[in-house]
């Protein structure tokens, strides 16, 4: 019985990237070699068909420059991100105008709504609105 005490097993299998001059280099040397020296290839480069057919397509589809870029997304342009960040801006200011138009017409509201009860309760008591009124502006003394 063999001793397997000495094969060292990966925990994982990872799992295998290749350049694109690499894949370029393959394709161009398979296609030049005949179909025992095809499969050699593959032995020897530890591939499969099925790598080479993919690598094909791609090449054919002009995307042989899009295999040799980085996974991921691609970096943005400086004005573009300053435009998104200034439209993200924008759309706080908006809001924030938004609520501060609120708060401006409630308060509004809130004036008047005090102003009637000032003047509501002057004429409830009888009062002719002398006593109440500290200036000629018509305010109340209280609101003073």
């Amino acid at each position: 019985m063999p001793d397997s005490s000495g094969v060292e097993v990966p925990a994982r299998a990872k799992r295998r990237t290749y350049s694109a001059s690499y894949k370029a280099r393959i394709l161009a040397e398979y296609e030049q070699l005949d179909a025992a020296g095809r499969g050699a290839l593959l032995r020897r480069e530890g591939l499969y068909s099925s790598h080479l057919s993919t690598w094909r397509a791609l090449r054919n589809q002009g995307a042989l420059a899009a295999l040799a870029a980085a996974p991921g997304r691609p970096p943005t342009d400086p004005l573009e991100r300053e435009n998104v960040r200034l439209q993200r801006e924008n759309a706080r200011l908006q809001k924030e105008l938004a609520t501060a138009r609120h708060v401006i017409e409630v308060q509004g509201k809130l004036s008047a709504l005090l102003e009637q009860l000032a003047t509501g309760s002057a004429e409830s008591t009888g009062e002719t609105g002398e006593g109440t009124r500290g200036n000629e502006s018509g305010r109340p003394k209280w609101t003073r």
